[in-house]
């Protein structure tokens, strides 16, 4: 059973119109706004702060800890520190790409939230083809990084944008076709009908997510998504030890922030995706729905943290070998696997 899309839901609770086209254009600027605010709350508190403690707790050393409780506050510090800096442009930048770049990069991830069911009532949209929506948003970020590296006039930004899409393209068929075998078991590309079908028990208590039901998939759809967002140890397009800090070298202050904002955004983005189509979604005992979604995406950040500190980054030739040759035909191979086996059951 579908519950009413987010502006639906909140113009209900405030007693308006749902039918009446002004009050839902209302609605669901509210309801963007809404989840907009929760994701950026939730990469605030990833970026600055919980990606410190976790690597401390990884390599034994003492995170941030001197700045309000549990050094919550170097949250605001870090905001403060990196707006109130200069926004140096380098010489010779291609100044309409340079500045949009950081845009791109930060606002396409946010777009494809705007289709995952968080909760009972939280999802702004559910068009029939949503999963192919938040993949199409979710690889659009590859263009602000192909801008950031070519209009940066720099030598190693360009390196990084030309790894990027080599990346991207290594990484993203996997990760569709992978996607797809989701697809065919649940006979629906809308979000809501995937994380329906996965309702149902499997096995006694065990429920018929598709992490259970196909793990292989899920092995290599996690695998993927470390590509797809950049962490270990597939962080090429950046890799500091080897090309400074790739396609964001040449950015500071509110543009280098921008950027940033949206490598974290692009991991909770992943981990949407993860958590709705082989995770159940937000669903869960006890805890209410948004909960769950919650500590699903939150999980998948812990393992690419994890990945980032005990994962060494590999050569770029061996990453698009992993990618062309492995993770492509496992994929195909899964995908192939998938259909024979619904085609035998159903």
């Amino acid at each position: 059973m579908q519950s009413a899309p987010l502006p639906e839901t909140l113009a209900n609770l405030l007693g308006l119109d749902p039918n009446n086209t002004v009050v839902m254009i209302v609605m669901s600027l509210i309801g963007a706004a809404l989840i907009g605010a929760l994701m950026m709350t939730n990469t605030a508190l990833a970026g600055p702060w919980a990606k410190r403690k976790i690597t401390a707790a990884f390599t034994d050393r003492i995170a941030v800890d001197r700045i309000g409780p549990y050094g919550l506050f170097i949250i605001v510090a870090d905001a403060v520190r990196l707006l109130s800096k200069e926004l140096i442009v380098p010489e010779g930048v291609d100044r309409p790409a340079w500045d949009l770049a950081p845009l791109v990069i930060a606002s396409t991830a946010l777009l494809g939230f705007a289709v995952i069911p968080m909760g009972n009532g939280i999802q702004l949209a559910d068009p029939e083809v949503g999963l192919a929506y938040v993949f199409a948003t979710a690889s659009m970020a590859s263009v602000g990084l192909v801008m950031a590296g070519y209009a940066s006039n720099n030598k190693y930004s360009f390196l990084g944008g030309l790894r990027a899409v080599a990346q991207n393209l290594a990484y993203e068929i996997p990760l569709i076709l992978t996607g797809a075998s989701v697809v065919i078991f649940a006979g629906s590309l809308q979000m809501s009908e995937i994380v329906a079908a996965q309702q149902q028990s499997l096995i006694g208590p065990l429920p018929s997510w598709y992490a259970f039901v196909n793990p292989f998939a899920f092995v290599l759809f996690m695998i993927a998504n470390l590509a797809e967002v950049g962490r270990n140890p597939f962080d090429i397009p950046e890799a500091p030890t080897e090309i400074v800090a790739g396609y964001q070298t040449e950015y500071s202050s509110v543009y280098f922030v921008l950027v940033y904002l949206g490598e974290f955004i692009h991991i909770f983005l992943g981990g949407a995706i993860i958590a709705t189509i082989f995770l159940g979604g937000p669903a869960g005992p006890v805890l209410p729905g948004i909960v769950w979604f919650l500590i699903k995406i939150w999980g998948v950040f812990l393992f690419t943290q994890w990945a980032r500190s005990a994962v060494p980054r590999v050569r770029i030739d061996q990453l698009i070998e992993i990618g062309w040759k492995g993770m492509l035909v496992l994929s195909l191979a899964n995908l192939l696997l998938t259909a024979v086996i619904v085609g035998v059951t159903v």
